[in-house]
């Protein structure tokens, strides 16, 4: 199939990008998960950022389409396509070539057996010869230098684009979690639906991923924070023409109330199931949160202020998920038990 002579490949296949780590060289490729096809001839036209870029703007001959939702294949041929062309364009970054070898996959806690198959199942079709998949959570901690090992209660909150992990880890193990599929997307689908609501407007996903990253919070705490606006176009569904709107700070946090009380809530669940020894612990070290959802102004203050517990954004939130799972190539011997190998 391939003809690599790199031996252990780590995949961060999320919702909204992937990643690709290469055992000694780090973290070598970051893409969108997405594929653009011909929906006649069903051939691949664009994948990855190219592909993203013509979301919203195809032609009717064509369809974009993201194949992970929620953090799991929702389309198992596209998704094999897509990891075929991140591997191949990951031993182009490094300049070189893969045997077939190992591929670790990071899924989210708590898939369906039939969920994970397919994971292993899309690796081995795309060239691996060893397929193995790590908890997102586990791996997110393990990317976090947080002490997984040591006998202590270490909590991480991982948002990625289609899910929420959460989850206390001691001992290489996960001792209480939740996982919940509010995430990156679900912000971006609040957005979509207020101004829809609000303006009888209509945005694309593009669109409303810029209001998110440029004005979004997930509460306004500080005055200065107020009155920040951003000017978007959008097509009227009554005229059916293109308008423009602008749109305050206030709006996108007022969006966002669902996802983040669904997020809360998902914390202090799992605070709910740990055991009071590592509840202690996790008072004293705090809560780290990974992945891009990490990066959204207050979720940190909001998190903390629910549970009266310290917050910190890790170093790198974005990577934390790939970094993971490198040490964990990089570890086989010592990480083989919190694998499942199938």
């Amino acid at each position: 199939m391939f003809g690599f002579g790199l031996k252990d490949i780590g995949i961060d296949l999320g919702t909204a990008n992937t990643l690709v780590y290469i055992k000694g060289k780090g973290i070598v490729l970051r893409e969108p998960s997405v594929v653009v096809k011909n929906k006649k001839t069903g051939d691949i036209v664009a994948v990855g950022s190219q592909a993203k870029n013509m979301m919203g703007r195809t032609a009717n001959s064509i369809i974009a389409i993201r194949p992970m939702r929620d953090g799991v294949i929702a389309d198992y041929d596209t998704t094999l396509t897509m990891i075929k062309h991140y591997l191949v364009e990951a031993s182009k970054a490094v300049g070189s070539k893969w045997k077939s070898g190992t591929v670790m996959i990071c899924v989210p806690y708590g898939i369906t057996s039939v969920e994970r198959r397919a994971v292993l199942n899309a690796a081995r079709g795309a060239g691996a010869g060893e397929a193995f998949t790590i908890e997102e959570p586990f791996a997110a901690a393990i990317g976090a230098d947080l002490p997984v090992w040591e006998p202590m209660g270490s909590m991480v909150v991982d948002i990625g684009g289609g899910t929420t992990e959460v989850a206390v880890i001691s001992l290489g193990g996960i001792v209480s979690s939740e996982s919940i599929r509010v995430a990156g997307d679900s912000l971006d689908m609040e957005i979509t639906q207020y101004i829809r609501k609000t303006y009888n407007v209509l945005i694309g996903e593009r669109t409303a991923e810029a209001l998110k990253l440029g004005i979004g919070s997930a509460r306004i705490m500080e005055p200065s924070e107020r009155g920040i606006t951003m000017e978007i176009r959008g097509r009227d569904l009554l005229t059916g023409f293109p308008k423009t709107l602008e749109i305050t700070s206030e709006e996108i946090a007022e969006a966002f109330s669902e996802s983040v009380a669904a997020i809360v809530a998902g914390v202090k669940a799992t605070l709910e199931q740990t055991p009071p020894e590592l509840s202690a612990d996790v008072m004293e070290n705090g809560i780290v949160l990974t992945g891009g959802g990490a990066l959204l102004k207050n979720l940190d203050r909001v998190i903390s202020a629910e549970t009266s517990m310290p917050v910190f954004i890790a170093d790198n939130p974005l990577d934390c998920v790939a970094l993971g799972t490198g040490k964990a190539l990089e570890n086989m011997d010592q990480f083989r038990r919190q694998l499942s190998i199938k």
